[in-house]
């Protein structure tokens, strides 16, 4: 995708950075992405593990533009698309002017959390904490959390938030735009993601996918949009497969009478129209693909670098 440079129209002088977003899985990275946003530009789902490429998502505060990185859970990887969703986070929190990590406050300081917080010791950008969750807890557990986690790294500030109803997100915002550098901005003012509709369609049917079928189905499927053509009506045809690792897997997905798939494609095909701006057509297959996750072009369609060994 090209880059092109754009600046607000205001005398104020503009400034422009990346800000890393990282945690355990589930933490609530893609639904603080989206707050920040003001707009949905990644998915959210209960299943932890559901962001699997670096997802960027563009904010406006004053004259600061400020892209966030929506990273990829870090955890112990086991298989070769875990750690290469691992290596996306870390290279992301390497690259990025500032780095907030947030932590559920419901879970604390966990093993995950300290490992996270040991990586990010060695990076130089500067450090921000934000519990989230903070409604599901009691003060004072939130205030033992902070001193216990500010032994463990130099955080430049602690934010109290909740990403899901919007508490405390304001001021954390308007702390990033501070840290962003002078710099012309990198993106148009209306862009809000750098992520193609094909993916960002992509990924919303796979959203779909675990909301409704939850924990039938393993996290051994992925979503790809084949094909996306526009007609003359202004419409676009846009034809997905799901891939999944074995027949199974692919009758889960269809279910009874091919209820489940049209549940899963009428959920999809709604918020897809939104985010692309035009009606859609839209067209579910599934195939089994027993290896897909040993398949160098799938990781390529998810934007991460393929793990050789």
């Amino acid at each position: 995708m090209s880059v092109e440079q754009e600046e607000p129209s205001t005398a104020e002088p503009t400034s422009c950075g990346f800000v890393a977003l990282v945690g355990a899985p589930n933490a609530g990275k893609s639904t603080l992405l989206n707050q920040l946003v003001g707009a949905k530009v990644s998915i959210v789902s209960r299943k932890a593990q559901t962001t699997r490429a670096l997802v960027r998502g563009i904010a406006l505060e004053g004259a600061a533009q400020i892209i966030l990185v929506d990273t990829p859970g870090i955890f112990a990887p086991k298989r070769r698309l875990d750690r290469a969703m691992v290596a996306s986070a870390i290279a992301g929190a390497g690259d990025a002017d500032a780095i907030v990590l947030l932590v559920d406050a419901r879970r604390g300081l966990a093993p995950e959390v300290e490992e996270i917080v040991a990586k990010l010791a060695e990076l130089s950008a500067p450090k921000i904490l934000a519990l989230n969750k903070i409604d599901l807890v009691p003060r004072e557990s939130l205030l033992a959390l902070t001193a216990a986690l500010a032994t463990k790294a130099d955080f430049i500030e602690t934010f109290m938030i909740s990403a899901l109803n919007g508490d405390g997100v304001a001021d954390l915002k308007a702390k990033l735009a501070s840290l962003m550098k002078p710099s012309p901005w990198l993106y148009p003012e209306d862009q809000l993601s750098d992520a193609p509709l094909r993916l960002l369609a992509a990924e919303i049917t796979r959203e779909k996918i675990f909301e409704r079928l939850h924990d039938e189905l393993p996290y051994q499927s992925t979503v790809e949009t084949e094909s996306w053509q526009n007609q003359k009506d202004g419409s676009a045809r846009i034809e997905q497969t799901i891939y999944v690792a074995r027949d199974g897997q692919k009758k889960i997905v269809i279910g009874e009478g091919g209820r489940t798939i049209k549940a899963i494609g009428q959920a999809a095909r709604r918020e897809i129209e939104e985010a692309a701006e035009q009606k859609v057509h839209l067209f579910l297959f599934v195939k089994v693909r027993e290896n897909w996750a040993d398949d160098p072009e799938r990781y390529r369609e998810m934007r991460l670098d393929f793990p050789k060994e």
